[in-house]
């Protein structure tokens, strides 16, 4: 009888075994990247578009555009397109990030052929109608007020704004910029930016030679470019302030702590290196920004760092909500962390304990076939291949303090970073 009272042993992680995808590469330029699992029968398509600019200062034009992809065509309404594809028990689902939109669609293996001539009309006749578009500005108008109330968002915000300065990533939007946007701006990016020539797509479940077929028919013959597509402009990154910035709010209980600045992205062989350290730091629960700042001092509910990789840059970012009293002290006590990694050895016992996390997190990243697309993706969308997991994997294998000390004093200086509070100090 298995004996529930002692903890089973810890196992070496050998390797990681990835799904890689049949390619296809058809004529209009539109590339396909096939992931069988014949026994599924929900298939999985998502059409991922790099998002390009007319002007950076639009750059606000991509997230409504993700958002009204779905709300009409030449010949179907957002109420038509909504109840057929509600008919067929099919999910669709628009996404946008900083480098790139997506319209994805999930659908049983036996309704692809009935799912599949919807997408071809949005992804070729849409046509913005006015009285949605309307709606959908009216929407994100009074979703930014209520958003403005919150001390966190307005950190985020200033944090994007000072450190992204110049670039699309730190274009905010605004009421006034919600205000500008036309129907005719929405339709010259959807012409430029939604054509097969800029668009990956992928596929994942059973797809056998039917569901090939269709998709060869409707997205690699019958989709053509509406225009000539220019691959999106290298962006160039300027200096921001490391001083500390202030916000005051007279009636706050909380101060939104965040602060950040520029670093590595994955395509730099330091970036699982910098991902293991940050992870130590303030990437997980049993973090040190967390025992101290959460465990010890009682100052938050929730504190963490972030590495975020973007196309043209890396980002850090720690965050957290703290009690308007302890908001100097919350400053005092992360500069005290960063000082420490860089200065004192990080015992062995810690390197492993991160190190069998991040491992575990990795394989469990693994369940599913999507799971296997959006590894794919990370990697496809920073000109790598799949090796790059088992160098990850090798990377996290072999850290130690020598290393995490390096990492370290490259990367974690305290005195590089935008700070940002919003509440009292």
């Amino acid at each position: 009888m298995l004996n529930r009272t002692i903890a089973p042993d810890f196992k070496e992680i050998k390797g990681i075994n990835l799904v890689e995808p049949e390619k296809l590469v058809y004529p209009n330029g539109l590339k396909a990247f096939i992931f069988q699992a014949p026994d599924l029968d929900l298939i999985k398509l998502e059409f991922t578009f790099d998002n390009i600019l007319l002007k950076e200062q639009l750059a606000i034009l991509n997230p409504v555009l993700s958002s009204m992809l779905k709300e009409g065509t030449k010949t179907l309404t957002s109420k038509e397109i909504a109840d057929t594809v509600d008919f067929y028990g099919a999910y669709l689902m628009p996404e946008y990030s900083f480098d790139q939109s997506s319209l994805t669609v999930y659908t049983m293996h036996k309704y692809v052929d009935k799912v599949l001539p919807i997408l071809a009309d949005i992804l070729q006749n849409s046509n913005i109608p006015q009285s949605e578009l309307d709606t959908n500005i009216r929407n994100n108008k009074q979703s930014l007020q209520i958003s403005l109330q919150k001390n966190d968002v307005i950190a985020r915000r200033n944090f994007y704004k000072e450190v992204f300065q110049g670039t699309r990533y730190g274009v905010l939007p605004t009421e006034e910029i919600y205000d500008s946007i036309s129907r005719d701006a929405i339709l010259a990016l959807y012409r430029r930016q939604i054509q097969p020539s800029n668009c990956n797509l992928f596929v994942a479940g059973n797809v056998d030679d039917k569901i090939k077929n269709l998709i060869s028919t409707f997205f690699g013959q019958e989709w053509e470019n509406k225009e000539e597509f220019y691959k999106p402009a290298i962006i160039e990154f300027g200096s921001y302030t490391t001083e500390l910035y202030i916000e005051e709010k007279p009636d706050a209980l909380q101060s939104a702590v965040r602060l950040g600045g520029l670093t590595i992205n994955r395509r730099d062989a330091d970036f699982p290196a910098l991902q293991f350290v940050n992870t130590l730091f303030g990437g997980f629960f049993g973090s040190r920004l967390m025992r101290n700042i959460r465990e010890e001092k009682g100052y938050t509910y929730s504190i963490g760092s972030y590495i975020g990789n973007l196309r043209h840059t890396g980002f850090i970012t720690i965050a957290s909500e703290v009690g308007v009293d302890v908001t100097k002290q919350t400053l005092a006590e992360i500069q005290k962390e960063f000082e420490i990694l860089r200065q004192e050895k990080t015992s062995e016992d810690e390197i492993g304990l991160v190190r069998n996390y991040m491992q575990g997190m990795l394989l469990g990243s693994l369940e599913s076939i999507f799971s296997h697309v959006d590894k794919f993706k990370a990697v496809y969308f920073s000109g790598l291949d799949t090796d790059y997991y088992s160098y990850y994997s090798d990377v996290i294998k072999n850290m130690d303090a020598s290393k995490v000390q390096d990492i370290a004093i490259r990367y974690f200086d305290y005195d590089k970073l935008f700070k940002v509070v919003v509440g009292k100090i």
